[in-house]
């Protein structure tokens, strides 16, 4: 997961990509980088950190031109901690293009092959965003003929990454004196939304965002979602072109975008964000009815910020007491996205804080939007016990996470998930809690998807059904020895 965004303006881009990964922070904050392309000329800014501690005034001077890109990092392929694999990558034939990548690559193995053996491309980083970018120049440039570059020459190279290319990709490129690309995976797992202002009398901004908060706070009319393998190039005096690459797309999105990862203030394919949440809720209240006898609660309490929709929910539904017994502390980033199983850990109480009057003598129910590692609810199960709770049932409004993500979420390994090859009761006494509830998986699904006319969620981290269908044994088993989560 990573939070991309791509402008094509009639004003400087800089402060308009900085001001939207401002917004796209929760997204990722191990590095961040922005590029923009002044003319055919490119100028680049990476750092590591967040984007308030990573650009200052020489560089945001430096980032000259109306067309520009910018990207949040949260590593699930490559280095967390080198700054080199930061986004965007540059490469400079043909033309110059720079590219900016949200997902996973899931054959990168046999693209780095094909790359150094058939292509003649070097390669500089352990990074699959690398490996995009040179098998997007590589199309690109065989599509080319004449001094000019048209957008059905764009088009057939996109074509013709969606088929070398296995995974989920939202991926905005820009292409030096052209324009801007951006383009979605054949299943659309991660998400990516257009929008577009009027300025002037006859003019257009554009805006390519992974969530459409981004677009709200810039004034920008929502267009529409990038459909599944579509392709849409904006030309720097801001036309648009579209086409569908993908032979057999199917929209197919990521269920624990939904869950966790984006903005409740977000709306992506056309589903609300905080409405989802709410129905997660309304969907765990009836399930946690039927497993616990009301006398066993006093509160409910929310684990600050995804899961309050649903906590809330929840309370209202089985009509008992909404109280926030958790404070946080914001300037803590997510522990979910952290690098390593320690500084997680300790982050946890870091970020969180139980406040004693809340919890003395009383039977709490905790609401969590997901439980991954069990990391942060042991945790939080046993700062509820010290300050004080007489019993600790601890929910979560996703299913238990038994299997490895490989489209873009820091999930690699299975022995690391704490609800691997566990039962429920058996997870519960891992976490300590005196009772343990989950959603089940066809609740969540129909949760998300209520009147939505979308038919199916990418589920592989509760199910184990990996939808790109060339996600082997083999395949997980290489993940889980070569990437640290």
């Amino acid at each position: 997961m990573c939070g991309i965004v791509g402008i094509v303006s009639t004003e400087p881009a800089n402060q308009q990509v900085y001001d939207s990964l401002l917004l796209l922070q929760h997204r990722g904050q191990d590095s961040t980088g922005i590029a923009t392309a002044d003319g055919s000329t490119f100028h680049m800014v990476k750092a590591k950190g967040q984007v308030r501690e990573a650009f200052r005034t020489r560089d945001m001077r430096s980032l000259l031109g109306n067309m520009g890109l910018g990207h949040v990092r949260y590593a699930t392929k490559g280095d967390a901690a080198n700054e080199s694999e930061a986004q965007p990558f540059y490469v400079n034939a043909p033309y110059g293009i720079t590219l900016i990548h949200n997902g996973n690559l899931t054959n990168t193995r046999e693209l780095s092959k094909d790359l150094f053996h058939v292509d003649r491309r070097h390669v500089n980083s352990t990074s699959d965003t690398e490996l995009l970018l040179n098998v997007l120049a590589t199309e690109l440039q065989g599509q080319i003929s004449g001094l000019d570059l048209d957008p059905d020459q764009v088009f057939n190279a996109v074509e013709n990454v969606h088929e070398r290319v296995e995974g989920s990709y939202a991926t905005i490129a820009l292409i030096a004196g052209h324009g801007l690309l951006a383009f979605r995976d054949p299943f659309g797992i991660r998400p990516l939304i257009l929008g577009k202002r009027q300025t002037g009398l006859v003019g257009n901004d554009w805006v390519v965002a992974s969530e459409s908060l981004v677009l709200e706070a810039g004034g920008y009319e929502i267009v529409r979602e990038i459909a599944p393998g579509e392709a849409v190039f904006i030309t720097a005096s801001g036309e648009l072109y579209s086409r569908q690459c993908a032979k057999n797309p199917r929209l197919v999105p990521c269920s624990f975008e939904y869950v966790y990862l984006a903005r409740p203030d977000s709306v992506m394919n056309g589903i609300s964000v905080y409405e989802a949440r709410l129905r997660l809720g309304n969907r765990l209240a009836d399930t946690i009815a039927e497993y616990t006898p009301m006398g066993d609660i006093d509160v409910v309490m929310p684990i600050p910020d995804s899961s309050r929709p649903a906590a809330m929910q929840v309370a209202q539904k089985l009509g008992i007491e909404y109280r926030e017994g958790f404070y946080k502390n914001r300037y803590v980033g997510r522990t979910f996205i952290m690098p390593g199983q320690a500084q997680r850990k300790k982050s946890v109480r870091q970020k969180l804080n139980a406040m004693g009057s809340e919890f003395k003598g009383k039977n709490i129910l905790i609401v969590d939007d997901s439980i991954v590692r069990g990391t942060t609810s042991k945790e939080i199960v046993d700062m509820a016990r010290l300050a004080g709770a007489n019993k600790v049932t601890f929910t979560s409004a996703a299913p238990p996470v038994r299997y490895p993500h490989v489209y873009g979420i820091n999930m690699p390994s299975r022995q690391e998930l704490v609800a691997h090859g566990k039962k429920i009761p058996d997870i519960a006494r891992e976490l300590g809690a005196d009772n343990l509830i989950y959603q089940e998986v066809a609740d969540m699904k129909a949760a998300i998807l209520e009147g939505s006319g979308i038919s199916d969620l990418e589920m592989s981290c509760f199910t184990g059904e990996y939808i790109t269908g060339t996600v082997s044994e083999e395949y997980l088993e290489w993940v889980e020895r070569s990437q640290l989560s």
